[in-house]
């Protein structure tokens, strides 16, 4: 083993709490602008471009277990992985983001909300061109599989009118 596993999730988690008491102290909430160009943002864009495969995909994992219940810490985390991806030099780099949500969503229900909402905002938002990326058209296989999870990921729930 190359990488201190432990050790890159509790870097993570320091930078991002870290980054979450930033914004705060500053009377601001975690969003994509407030994120952005900040020694914290700086921190992960650098492991992002700077590891190899291996560890970048640790980093993003790292950053994808934070994807839980609706709060600020989560909405960090998916601003996060959703900045990174936006700002991405390779597609290599997309490519792995997007390979870590979908490592998530082809298991079992339930997924947690964060990488519900995370998922949808990059397919759904045309900032990310995700839909545009040749990693998605690669295989007819890999297109057939994002549509189903793409698919899967926004069912709509009808909701019984009250009376």
């Amino acid at each position: 083993v190359r990488y201190n596993i432990p050790l890159m999730n509790a870097l993570v988690l320091y930078v991002g709490t870290q980054a979450i008491a930033y914004i705060r102290n500053k009377g601001h909430t975690p969003n994509m602008s407030t994120i952005a160009h900040s020694a914290h943002m700086d921190i992960f864009q650098n492991l992002a471009v700077d590891l190899d495969t291996e560890g970048r995909y640790l980093f993003l994992n790292a950053i994808a277990n934070q994807l839980r219940y609706p709060n600020s810490h989560t909405h960090y985390f998916s601003c996060t992985l959703l900045y990174l991806f936006a700002e991405a030099n390779t597609e290599a780099i997309q490519e792995q983001i997007t390979r870590v949500l979908l490592e998530r969503l082809i298991v079992n229900r339930p997924h947690p909300w964060g990488l519900l909402i995370t998922f949808i905002e990059l397919i759904k938002n045309p900032t990310y061109r995700f839909w545009q990326h040749e990693f998605v058209h690669c295989a007819p296989e890999i297109e057939k599989l994002f549509e189903s999870v793409a698919r899967s990921c926004m069912v709509k729930t009808s909701v019984p009118p009250q009376e």
